[in-house]
Order: C-alpha cells, then structure tokens, then sequence
C-alpha cells in the first residue's frame, strides 16, 4: 500500500511499492504501515501497490491546513471528492496475469467512472450515478483525483467554469478553466462556484490519447450537477428533460493536455514559499520508451508477433527476489546493480517517424542511481517515437518535484533551458511526459531511501 504523494520523511519502509522499497504483503498477512506527513497540504491518495490492484484499492486522502492557517482562498461551502476510475467485466487480477502471458496490450475497460459509477449512458447506473447537489451562489471546492489505471482524463462540467486552486497536495495560482487534464496518480483542487441557471447538468470524463493507432476505453463517464431550490432568486425550477453536456476536448488533442499542465503555476506566497534548485550538482536525461521483446515463432500478442516492454534509458526493470532497499540496507549482492545511465546509451532522434526495429529491444536489468544526500537535480524526461510514441505519466516516490519546462519534439539542450519557469512552477509529484516530448524537473535530493 502507498500513500501517493506522501514524502514519508526518513520512512521509507513504509512507501510502498513491491520489490522497491518492501516485498508485497502476502495473502493472510498483515503489515502495520507509518505514515509521517510533513509538508503535504491538500489532496492526495492512497492505492494498492502491487500489480494492477490499484484499479480497485484506492481511496482519498485529504490534508487540512493547520489549525493556525486558513486555505489561501475563500472557504468553500463544502468539499466533494470526485474519483475518476474505471469498471472491467473481468477479475483485474486474471486480466493482468493474461496480459503477461500474451505479451499484448491488456483489454480495455468497460466503462470510466465518476465516484463508482459510469453514470446514465448505462442502464446499470441511471439510479445510482453521483449526484452533486449545490445552492446557486455557493463555492464548492471538488478534490479530484485520477485513479484509472492508464489513461490521461479529459474532466468537465456543463456551462461552468472551475478555478484549479491546488495540484498534488500543493497550493497553486488560481486558474480558471472550462476543463482540466489529469493523468493517473494526480490530484486537483478545483473550485465550482453554482452560478448558472439552476437546472441540471452533466459533468463528465473521458480518456486523451495523443499515441496513434493506441487502443482505449472511448467511453465518456458522467456524474450529475444539480442546483437545489435553496439560494436562487427562482426558488423552484423545472429542470431540463435532457441535462446540458460539457465540451470536452477531442480524445488525441495533445495541444489541449499540454496547454492546461503549462499553465499551472505554484502559489508562491509569503505563507507558501517555494525553493526551486537553482545550482544544479547532477543532470540527468532519462528517454521514456515503448519497447517489444521478440517471442520464439512470432508467438506473442505484441506487435508482429513480440512482447510489449517499456523502458527509461533503453534498461527494462526486472523484479529483484527481495526489494531493492532490504538488500540495499543489509548488504545483499546481486540483487541490484548500481550503473543505471545518466543518459541514453545510444543517442538517435527520438521522435522520428521512422526508427530502426533494432532499436525497439531493450536491455532487462535492475539497476539503480545512487544519489549523494543534498545532490540537486535537474531530471529531463525524453518520450520517444519506438514501437509507438505515447504520453507518459511519471511519479517519483518521496518526494515532489518542480516542473520547469515541458514540450514537444526532441530537447534542445541549448535553447530549451532559456524558456524554463524557476520563479513559481508547479511543485508535483506525477508529471506527464507529452507524446513525442519532454518535461524537466528539479528537486533535492534530501529524504534518504525513497
């Protein structure tokens, strides 16, 4: 289990993840898990953290301000969590057993939902599909968070606008928008101010793929937006036979995903100070790839006949037998090795159209970068065009990060870093990688074993 977004300061024991940082709690067993918060503040969530059991053991976490500290915006009326999740019409667990076995892409969920439901596009739900009852006039502050598995959710309510007031636990500039991206693993505080005409109205979800010829689930989940005949001037309203439906952007508009992430910007206040790194001790530079194994005869599910892999600087991870942070605290040779590549070991343009195929095979090992304590780091983040060029959600285990740039097509290491933002970027702790693009983030080094 994991507390996503939780630093977890000098605890790593309890972060989480299988074969990392502990091995997977066993069927009967139990674990007593510490949680030590330090300076989250807003939304985050917690989730199973081995294979795929996360699309269902997931929940919310929500962190208050201090008694002696108000929210840097007004006091909202009242607080929502909305969780984007997803529904099979099968056991996830046998789904992700046979995803491995073939070596092919998993099958798509049935439906998205909003808090549990796919709302009233199916039958199944039309009575029970989440209802938001809001008073004209009133602020609501919505938590939303991303716990799909895969996908990157395009989120909208009909005829309103949201102000996005925090991202992953921390406080943002408020920005107003008719629609937010979010990929799995993030959290949004969004304000919805009900100032429309009371009636009903639909708010709803539905994946972005930049990636072409990618399979998905294209369904659109809904969730209801109702006034209440408190607070209005007209204290009772028919509502529309037919709810307003919001406009999402179109499923592959890569310009709509990475417009709304460049425009978050960190509060950075004189009660919420920021400390972007600005001496960088260590720079890293990380391609992000879809890769294939070959199979004996053409056999398996992949493209022509591979296995589907992935890989950071061309290395596909490969699960020790005992985590790596047992074996690293108790000296145990073999499990890991300590030469994972600064960058990739064999440039070429990341983002052509057309790569050689003997590119597409990666190297496995379990291999790890040893970082000195206090190292700053400036971490760019290359997603590449192999096998098939996609957007990349990337998370970082103890620690939040500054987002200082992003953008499409291959990284210009002379003329990028002029356009980076180090006055108030965003502090986060996932991050998309755009299809066929990049994104930097700095942070320090500085909570040991995470």
């Amino acid at each position: 289990m994991i507390r996503h977004g939780v630093a977890q300061p000098r605890n790593p024991w309890s972060d989480g993840p299988e074969y990392i940082t502990q091995c997977p709690i066993q069927p009967g067993a139990n674990f007593t898990q510490k949680i030590i918060f330090s300076k989250e503040e807003g939304t985050l969530w917690w989730h199973a953290h081995s294979e795929w059991d996360r699309a269902t053991v997931h929940g919310a976490i929500i962190i208050y301000p201090n008694k002696d500290n108000n929210y840097p915006f007004a006091k909202p009326h009242a607080e929502i969590p909305i969780i984007l999740g997803e529904w099979w019409k099968e056991d996830i667990g046998k789904l992700y057993t046979q995803t491995l076995q073939s070596g092919g892409d998993p099958n798509n969920s049935a439906a998205f939902l909003i808090n549990g439901q796919p709302g009233h596009r199916y039958p199944c739900s039309d009575s029970e599909t989440f209802n938001l009852m809001v008073d004209y006039g009133k602020t609501y502050l919505l938590r939303l968070i991303n716990s799909v598995a895969q996908e990157i959710m395009f989120f909208s309510i009909a005829n309103h606008k949201v102000t996005v007031v925090g991202a992953d636990a921390s406080y943002t500039k408020p920005f107003t928008t008719d629609y937010v991206t979010i990929s799995p693993g993030q959290t949004l505080d969004l304000l919805l101010t009900a100032n429309q005409k009371p009636n009903h109205y639909y708010m709803a979800a539905k994946a972005y793929v930049g990636g072409v010829g990618v399979p998905y689930d294209n369904t659109t989940t809904t969730a209801l937006l109702q006034y209440s005949n408190r607070g209005s001037k007209n204290y009772t309203y028919t509502p529309s036979p037919t709810p307003s439906f919001p406009t999402l952007p179109a499923y592959n508009d890569t310009n709509a995903s990475v417009n709304f992430s460049g425009s978050l910007r960190s509060l950075a206040d004189k009660n919420h100070p920021i400390d972007v790194p600005l001496k960088i001790t260590t720079h890293l530079f990380y391609t992000v790839s879809v890769n294939s194994f070959p199979c004996p005869n053409n056999s398996c599910d992949g493209p022509n006949g591979t296995r589907f892999a992935a890989s950071v600087n061309n290395i596909s991870f490969v699960d020790p037998s005992i985590d790596i942070l047992q074996a690293y605290y108790y000296h145990v040779n073999g499990e890991f090795g300590t030469r994972f590549p600064d960058i990739p070991p064999l440039p070429f343009n990341f983002t052509a159209q057309d790569l050689p195929l003997y590119l597409q095979t990666p190297k496995r090992g379990t291999e790890v970068k040893v970082l000195e304590y206090n190292t700053t780091v400036e971490l760019v983040f290359q997603g590449t065009n192999l096998v098939s060029g996609d957007d990349h959600p990337m998370h970082l285990h103890g620690y939040s990060f500054y987002v200082v740039g992003l953008g499409l097509g291959n990284f210009d290491k002379d003329k990028d870093p002029l356009k980076y933002n180090l006055v108030d970027p965003p502090l986060r702790n996932t991050v998309i990688v755009p299809v066929n693009g990049w994104t930097t983030i700095r942070f320090k080094a500085n909570n040991p074993g995470n």
